[in-house]
């Protein structure tokens, strides 16, 4: 055989092994949606990959995709099993034996991974162990009228003499024709399964089944002077829809609000469980809060605010009884996650919640429904636990949670941080006076000054909207006039109300959020 027939066959291969694996996970994927998002092996595959990745290689991902994150992570593991697959392909031009059990091998790594997870049950497994029978199916049936099995180590069909070309090799278009039809409808599988679907879930029958009572201590009315009137900067309350998504799991659970419960214990006199009836009859509050991803670059869009509905989790403890030596509140999520919040903030007078609603309606499955904790002033990673289900009462010095075991802060209280949103980062902008505007934060402080520079120029106060409270960002403007024509920079600096003057040293977002001034370049025309 000529060194361009194995070339050929070895592509042909590669085609087979690539083809035979969309089909393994289109067809689990579309399997696992009368199943569990939990059975769909891709998101099984990158949820085993997400605790196994080491904060430097998560950071840049995080500040480079927000909150498209997950579906990267989805679509890089897919494209190393297709990576694997093709080689998997290629060996069987002259290894097929070998090469289909290595596939076998391969597509059971998810089943793997599904049983060894505690919340899993045997059911499970099967979507994925049909998609892979389904898979190597494709494998032989395309190895079979692609690739001559007298080349392979062993023949499909005894009676092939070595070295001699099958009569049951296809045309190459005839082969392609093949490959085509099954990965098309491995695609269709894919796009109509679970793993993208899951991705964008709203889980609309679970939600529906919880009705928000009436707040007994409404927030107040926002004011129209609390927002600048400036086009191009975000609102002053961000929607579900718009609100950053920073977690650890590619697929929302989706949680039956009757079978949910909170459990208080650890180092309390009296442990307490509650149901979603029990805290949705006790006193609900409102409270418009902001929150800030500690992952957020400078002037990252990792920010939003919201008007929570929640009971204060300082009355939540309080029936409890935590012991005096206790300094921290290890959250507990439905997923495994667990963080670490001071139990200062969260018995002090701020407005600490167990929220069950965002905005006037009840929380999204990706933003923690049925319940979360939304806590003022520290980073999400160890105040804003979605779905929790336990709140273990216990000290720093005994317990440790998921992204500190990683490298970040324990407590990771909020730093004063300022944006700019007008002009975008090289905007074209007409000659004349140039209006720029933004948000800045400084939550449990407030935000007292904002100042922007104009190339190397000198300082220039911007006018504050007004503030609503010191929990939430503030908008800003100001003006520069008869700016010429030309490259410039801008950038911008707050201060809050102790006088915390916003740092200029940059610095990653280990161990405590990333800091800096942000600085954007335009260009007047």
């Amino acid at each position: 055989m000529n060194r361009t027939t194995r070339a050929t066959h070895r592509f042909r291969g590669v085609v087979a092994g690539i083809v035979a694996t969309v089909m393994m996970f289109g067809l689990a994927d579309l399997i696992a949606r009368a199943f569990t998002p939990s059975a769909a092996p891709l998101l099984t595959l990158g949820q085993a990959i997400i605790p196994l990745a080491p904060p430097a290689a998560i950071k840049p991902v995080i500040a480079l995709f927000g909150d498209n994150d997950k579906l990267v992570l989805v679509l890089s593991t897919g494209l190393g099993a297709i990576i694997l697959a093709g080689l998997i392909g290629a060996l069987a031009v002259s290894r097929r034996r070998l090469a289909t059990t290595l596939l076998v091998v391969a597509g059971l790594v998810p089943v793997i991974v599904i049983i060894i997870r505690p919340e899993a049950g045997a059911i499970d497994v099967i979507p994925t162990l049909i998609g892979i029978a389904a898979g190597v199916a494709v494998f032989l049936l395309l190895l079979r009228f692609g690739v001559p099995a007298t080349h392979a180590e062993a023949t499909d069909s005894p009676d092939v003499a070595r070295g001699s070309r099958t009569s049951e090799s296809l045309s190459r278009r005839r082969f392609f024709g093949l490959a085509g039809a099954i990965g098309a409808i491995g695609a269709v599988t894919i796009a109509a399964g679970q793993t993208l679907v899951s991705l964008t879930q709203e889980a609309g029958a679970a939600v529906a089944k919880l009705v928000l009572p009436t707040p007994a201590k409404k927030a107040a009315a926002i004011p129209a002077a609390a927002s600048t009137d400036l086009d191009g900067t975000v609102p002053f309350v961000t929607e579900a829809k718009d609100f950053y998504r920073i977690d650890t799991v590619l697929s929302p659970p989706v949680i039956d609000p009757e079978q949910w419960s909170l459990r208080i214990h650890g180092m309390v006199e009296e442990e307490v469980t509650l149901t979603m009836d029990d805290v949705l009859d006790l006193p609900q509050e409102e409270h418009h809060i902001t929150l800030t991803c500690v992952s957020n670059p400078v002037g990252g869009d990792l920010v939003g605010n919201a008007t929570w509905l929640g009971y204060p989790v300082r009355d939540l403890l309080a029936r409890a009884r935590p012991n005096s030596q206790a300094d921290m509140v290890l959250s507990h999520s439905f997923d495994g996650f667990t963080a670490s919040t001071p139990i200062g903030a969260l018995t002090d007078d701020r407005a600490a919640l167990l929220a069950v609603g965002m905005n006037g309606e009840p929380l999204t499955p990706i933003h923690g429904f049925p319940a979360r904790l939304v806590v003022p002033g520290l980073y999400g990673f160890v105040s804003a636990t979605k779905w929790v289900t336990e709140l273990e009462v216990t000290r720093f010095d005994e317990k440790t949670a998921y992204w500190t075991d990683r490298g970040w802060d324990a407590k990771a209280p909020i730093l004063v941080a300022s944006r700019i949103e007008v002009p975008k980062p090289l905007a074209k902008v007409p000659a004349g006076d140039i209006r720029v505007g933004g948000t800045a934060w400084a939550q449990r402080a407030g935000i007292d000054r904002v100042e922007v520079k104009l190339d190397d120029g000198e300082w220039t106060q911007a006018d504050l909207a007004e503030e609503v409270t010191i929990d939430t960002w503030r908008q800003w403007r100001t003006e520069f006039a008869e700016v010429a024509a030309g490259s410039h920079t801008l950038t911008v600096r707050a201060t809050d109300k102790d006088g915390t003057v916003q740092t200029a040293k940059r610095r990653d977002s280990i161990p405590n959020s990333a800091t800096g001034h942000h600085h954007i370049q335009f260009r007047v025309e």
